[in-house]
């Protein structure tokens, strides 16, 4: 459903996510103001030591991040859709500086108000956390909690198919990808051969339906390639110093995101090592058997498959390729 709105047309993605992610709003201000009322009531008691019992071993903590940043992921995704932006240079730092702080206070108003309701241990063991605190505090309208978890969860899915279709579009224009993935909707202008890929995509990622282990893993895979992104960037300072930056990162940050990146990374697999980490390099390092002939060699042979079923491809789904000059 998701990919098909994205398919259709850019406004209304656009609509709907505007729409889905105000009812996000709608109901983290509820359970903030419920909240509120709790804790000016007293109910202060589980705020007092809510770290007690935990581990903290070096692994463990990367992991608790693991978890906690996946919940804020999301923050990057508004570079992808950067060339749609109406006045980027402006629209853009103004967007970051305004939805992060948001998010962040949001997101810790909402921890709070949950422990004012439940024990860490009530909290670690009930499968929805919103759920629960609507049955305990906003009876007997608690109904209206996982109704708007739904709208939360569907928004942020349409985010997501929003701005990754745009990432594989153009790492398909630049050659990094198949070249098909690189057409646009003759009739609706939207990147629906990209759209569809990462649809399909997420269908195979949830099949497991273990959202911890896909938590895990995917963070591991992501934070390895924010670091390499990070460490891109500073090598790039000094090696294309020519380049023009409209919008530019100060270094210290990006240095940060480095050392932050190879913690997340190693300190799972340095406190306790697990095979499912290894597959999920060797997976990421396989890769490189497309990547070196197709895209590094660029062989003819590969162009002479492909460009069969490339043209099957487009007229089965009537796209074209992008207007260089636009």
């Amino acid at each position: 459903l998701i990919v098909s709105v994205n398919c259709l047309s850019v406004k209304l993605a656009n609509y709907v996510q505007n729409f889905f992610t105000a009812a996000k709003l709608l109901i983290i201000l509820v359970i903030i103001v419920a909240g509120i009322v709790l804790l000016a009531q007293g109910n202060t008691e589980n705020l007092s030591n809510p770290f007690e019992g935990a581990s903290t071993s070096f692994g463990s903590i990367g992991l608790a991040f693991y978890n906690g940043l996946w919940a804020y992921d999301g923050w990057n995704q508004l570079n992808f859709i950067t060339e749609e932006l109406k006045n980027p240079n402006r629209n853009l730092p103004l967007a970051i500086i305004i939805a992060i702080p948001l998010v962040t206070v949001c997101y810790v108003l909402v921890n709070i108000a949950y422990f004012s309701a439940m024990t860490p241990t009530e909290l670690l063991q009930s499968p929805a956390v919103a759920v629960t605190f609507g049955d305990r505090v906003l009876y007997p309208l608690s109904w209206v909690v996982p109704l708007f978890v739904i709208f939360s969860t569907f928004g942020a899915a349409n985010g997501s198919c929003f701005t990754a279709g745009r990432l594989t579009y153009v790492a398909g224009r630049e050659g990094h990808m198949v070249k098909i993935l690189s057409y646009i909707s003759l009739k609706r202008l939207t990147p629906s051969p990209a759209l569809i890929f990462n649809g399909i995509l997420a269908v195979f990622y949830i099949i497991p339906a273990d959202i911890n282990t896909l938590i895990n893993f995917f963070s591991f895979a992501l934070w390895g390639f924010y670091g390499l992104t990070a460490l891109a960037l500073i090598v790039m300072r000094f090696t294309r110093k020519e380049l023009k930056r409209p919008v530019k990162c100060p270094m210290p940050i990006a240095v940060l995101v480095v050392i932050v990146s190879c913690y997340l990374v190693l300190a799972p697999i340095i406190d306790k090592p697990e095979v499912e980490y290894l597959y999920c390099t060797i997976f990421i390092l396989s890769g490189l058997l497309l990547y070196f002939p197709f895209v590094h060699r660029k062989f003819s042979w590969t162009r002479r498959v492909m460009r069969p079923i490339t043209t099957y491809l487009q007229l089965l789904m009537e796209v074209v390729p992008p207007d260089n000059n636009e």
